[in-house]
């Protein structure tokens, strides 16, 4: 068997490891637009949803334009802030930054009978990982249409259960205001009292994840409360 010398090995195994990191990042650079556009698309998907328009890969782009008619971006004080486009906004980043400097996305629906809903987005810290979604308000700015939520690593059948339509259909119809006052709503523990109208059921072994999720809801409505107020009014 032929011997080869450690130097000859050191330059094979130099050679063929700058070979294949070639390989590798330029396939992720050919590979970068196709994973932006997916993910694009996503979430374009997940904005439809909350309104309650159920959209594939193939149809998400069609349906987005048809339905979602206006967006902007907004500062704490309910302003509009020119030049941003609130699609791009990431609102992890964002809330990374001190609280004048971030900017809150709104996306507005029209929906086939000519009501409009207002859509933001969510985003918080679950029991393993974010947690996320959109929750679209109705033209009174008080109740809620619908939402939808998702997550990246919560336990199966447990805390990952927030994305589950049984789970979502509870937040429609209830209300982000009492008597004026913003209270968000509650995810409570053993079952929300029947009628109550701002609270749902948690999930049943996903307290902590429940718990996240009702602080994402306040902690990410609480930013648009003088824009909800101004303009309910």
């Amino acid at each position: 068997m032929k011997q080869f010398s450690n130097r000859y090995i050191f330059i094979f195994a130099t050679v063929m490891v700058a070979i294949v990191a070639l390989i590798l990042s330029s396939a992720a650079l050919l590979l970068q637009p196709l994973q932006e556009k997916n993910a694009e698309i996503e979430k374009k998907r997940n904005i439809l949803a909350s309104v309650g328009v159920e959209a594939t890969e193939d149809t998400a782009e069609n349906l987005y334009d048809k339905y979602i008619t206006g967006s902007f971006a907004l500062n704490k004080a309910a302003e509009k802030v020119e030049g941003v486009d609130p699609f791009y906004v990431d609102v992890r980043k964002e809330q990374r930054k001190p609280l004048e400097e971030e900017v809150f996305p709104v996306f507005v629906a029209t929906m086939d009978d000519g009501s409009n809903s207002y859509i933001m987005p969510l985003e918080g810290k679950g029991l393993w990982g974010p947690i996320y979604g959109y929750i679209s308000l109705k033209e009174d700015l008080r109740t809620i249409n619908g939402v939808t939520f998702d997550h990246k690593s919560e336990t199966p059948g447990l805390g990952a259960e927030i994305n589950e339509s049984w789970f979502e259909g509870q937040f429609v119809d209830k209300l982000l205001f009492e008597n004026g006052d913003f209270v968000s709503i509650t995810v409570q523990k053993g079952g929300a009292d029947e009628g109550d109208p701002h609270a749902v059921d948690a999930v049943s072994g996903g307290t902590i994840t429940s718990k996240a999720l009702e602080a994402m809801l306040y902690d990410c409505l609480v930013n648009y409360v003088e824009f909800l107020k101004k303009n309910s009014e």
